[in-house]
């Protein structure tokens, strides 16, 4: 089989204009949540590692969906990179940017999507080789004004917002040149995943795959 080199941050991005954030409590689910993703065409989500079922949950996701783009999130320290890329993860994100989280970042040449939410945080990461940035907390709509202003000050960087956004502010995003992908949580609503609603979750998903750019 011929080797197939690993996507960039933004080759990742691109797949999907919505990410799902998914905060998983049973592994067991994990598999078939997966699948109902990518079902629904989200080829791209990220688990947050906030429970104690988020390596088990990443590793089912991984195998049971192995063409989706699988991420892991909460990432703060060296040593949560390293276990995110041993769980198999293809891509790594953060609330912020430490100067050990970034040369981490570095050594393993891994993917990686840091939170940032002033210019002064984002000429760090540009420093760091890194532009494609969480912006966190976009507050729904609200960032989407930010995000517009600081396309002619760093014209090389893509963001990618998170933090209360709905399915009605996504289009405004969208519009904007710096941005191809939103993450939220809207996607895998928690009781949904507690009763397995599958079909429900694929529709949600088809939703979320479904919106472009004007």
């Amino acid at each position: 089989m011929p080797h197939i080199a690993p996507r960039s941050m933004r080759d990742i991005l691109l797949r999907s204009p919505v990410m799902p954030i998914l905060t998983v409590h049973d592994a067991h689910t994990a598999g078939d949540l997966a699948q109902a993703l990518v079902k629904g065409g989200v080829m791209v989500f990220e688990v947050v590692k906030r429970t104690p079922a988020t390596i088990a949950a990443l590793h089912a996701m991984c195998e049971a969906a192995p063409e989706a783009d699988i991420g892991m999130g909460t990432l703060m320290t060296p040593e949560d990179v390293t276990t995110a890329i041993q769980a198999g993860a293809k891509f790594g994100v953060s609330p912020g940017l430490t100067a050990e989280l970034a040369q981490a970042i570095q050594a393993h040449q891994f993917p990686f999507l840091p939170g940032v939410a002033t210019a002064s945080e984002v000429m760090q990461a540009r420093a760091f080789g890194l532009k494609e940035l969480k912006y966190f907390p976009a507050q729904g709509v609200a960032g989407a004004a930010w995000i517009k202003d600081m396309a002619g000050v760093f014209p090389d960087v893509l963001f990618c917002p998170t933090g209360g956004i709905r399915p009605p502010d996504i289009p405004t995003y969208l519009s904007l040149s710096n941005c191809r992908t939103v993450g939220g949580s809207w996607v895998v609503p928690p009781e949904l995943l507690k009763d397995r609603a599958w079909h429900e979750i694929t529709a949600l998903a088809q939703q979320a795959s479904g919106f472009r750019a004007p």
